[in-house]
């Protein structure tokens, strides 16, 4: 049988194991980052159909695309990782989740040219703790539903997490065309150092002229104590599907500045329903609605 050579290390199909260790993993990217993108580059460690998994103290750097993959897993941790890329490197996302269920990833550095954290399709009961993120794109849930492909994600909690310098911080993004459902999902006690869209959900993401409206269903999600300064003048973006529209979005206790000296931030909203509690800046700009989940 052919060898898989598109990751490294590739750990599938193990019970109760653990990956530790102090040392350094040089991925040595920078020539598959400058190759064209015909040719597949290599991934650095992936977990796929693995359970009651540990991953701690590991320091990866300069991966030709993604740190970390954990696909069809479930009951994992992951701990103190110290993960680095530069920003112009492509496709190095820190770590990347599909079809799993009840992760922790907590205590842990992320730098990176695309996402520090990306959370795919069929995923649950996602925790993610104490994580720095910069450079990056944030930490994503998303995008999904590409080629109209139905959508099922609940149950994501990201809590003290402190981004700087990334092109975005808490955000949902989706598929023009997709279908399904995105709920559950809470952020609280962010920390934004000059992050171009702090909060933000992209329903159209991909193809602009892209025509079919249909759209992932986003409700329950909420937004709590969030503080630091915006590059960008819209700080709170919610560009949600003109057809079907984000429910149940809460905005508590909000507190943006801009980074550029004497620019005024402000909220956009398109087809987004929800609350807003105690001091938000800037303004929300959500329609309050009361949506019962089906």
């Amino acid at each position: 049988k052919e060898r898989d050579l598109s990751t490294w290390l590739r750990f599938k199909d193990i019970a109760w194991l653990t990956v530790s260790g102090s040392g350094l993993m040089d991925g040595r990217g920078k020539g598959w980052w400058d190759a064209s993108c015909r040719y597949r580059h290599g991934k650095a460690v992936r977990f796929e159909g693995c359970e009651h998994l540990l991953v701690d103290h590991i320091n990866i750097v300069n991966s030709p695309q993604i740190h970390i993959t954990l696909l069809g897993s479930r009951n994992a941790e992951l701990r103190f990782l110290d993960i680095q890329s530069p920003e112009s490197s492509p496709n190095t996302d820190g770590i990347h989740i599909s079809s799993s269920n009840d992760v922790t990833i907590h205590d842990s550095i992320i730098g990176s040219g695309d996402d520090c954290i990306s959370i795919g399709d069929y995923t649950s009961n996602i925790t993610i703790l104490d994580v720095s993120c910069g450079p990056g794109h944030g930490i994503s849930i998303g995008s999904f539903g590409g080629g109209g492909n139905e959508v099922e994600v609940e149950g994501i909690f990201v809590s003290r997490a402190n981004f700087s310098g990334t092109t975005n911080g808490a955000r949902i993004k989706t598929w023009q065309g997709a279908r399904g459902n995105v709920r559950d999902v809470h952020f609280s006690d962010l920390i934004f150092t000059a992050v171009e869209n702090p909060i933000i959900i992209d329903e159209h993401y991909g193809d602009p002229q892209e025509k079919n409206q249909t759209g992932v269903h986003i409700s329950d999600v909420s937004y709590s104590r969030a503080q630091g300064t915006a590059k960008t003048a819209v700080a709170i973006n919610f560009n949600c599907s003109s057809s079907v529209a984000c429910t149940n979005i809460t905005l508590d206790n909000i507190q943006l500045k801009s980074s550029i000296r004497g620019q005024q931030l402000s909220s956009f909203c398109n087809n987004a329903h929800g609350i807003t509690k105690g001091i938000v800046y800037p303004k929300s700009c959500l329609n309050y609605v009361k949506y019962q989940r089906a």
